[in-house]
């Protein structure tokens, strides 16, 4: 609720519902995305054939079939100097995104990482998916945009946190 000066009694303003689902908007696709992001992080670490250079399931046999087909087979390569590294790196990224987006602890960043790790997964792993929207790393990158710009202004400890910086009026 706001407040203002007008009259001898202090009236308040009632919030209307359209500034309310606007402040609220955008916080189930921050619960999706996070949740999704911590899932798939957390996934790939308790896996141990994904983790693996070789072998079935594995992050370097992934790596290696999509090589050719991937819009910049380089980054693929870059991965397959250290598939084990990669895929680390990869699982922690995710986690991390997902835990930062949930708790809305610096959300913008957050979201700017999970859609570069969409954005990189779309132009190796789901480039050759023909048509292009049957591809969910592409509608992952678009789902992070949102984010990326507005942030998370409720339930976050952005806003708690900038709430404490600001002085009280």
């Amino acid at each position: 609720m706001r407040t203002y000066g007008g009259g001898a009694y202090g009236l308040r303003e009632r919030e209307g519902i359209r500034d309310r689902a606007r402040q609220y908007a955008l916080l189930p696709l921050r619960i999706f995305l996070g949740a999704t992001f911590v899932y798939a992080g957390l996934d790939k670490l308790t896996d141990g054939a994904f983790l693996s250079a070789a072998g079935p399931g594995s992050i370097g046999e992934q790596m290696a079939a999509v090589r050719d087909s991937a819009a910049i087979p380089g980054l693929v390569d870059l991965g397959l100097k250290s598939p084990e590294g990669f895929g680390y790196a990869l699982a922690i990224g995710e986690l991390l995104v997902g835990l930062g987006t949930l708790a809305g602890l610096r959300a913008r960043v957050a979201a700017l990482g999970g859609a570069l790790i969409s954005l990189s997964l779309w132009l190796t792993v789901s480039w050759q998916i023909s048509p292009y929207y049957y591809g969910n790393d592409l509608i992952y990158l678009m789902a992070w945009l949102p984010l990326v710009l507005a942030g998370a202004s409720c339930w976050s400890l952005d806003a708690l946190t900038g709430r404490r910086r600001r002085p009280r009026t």
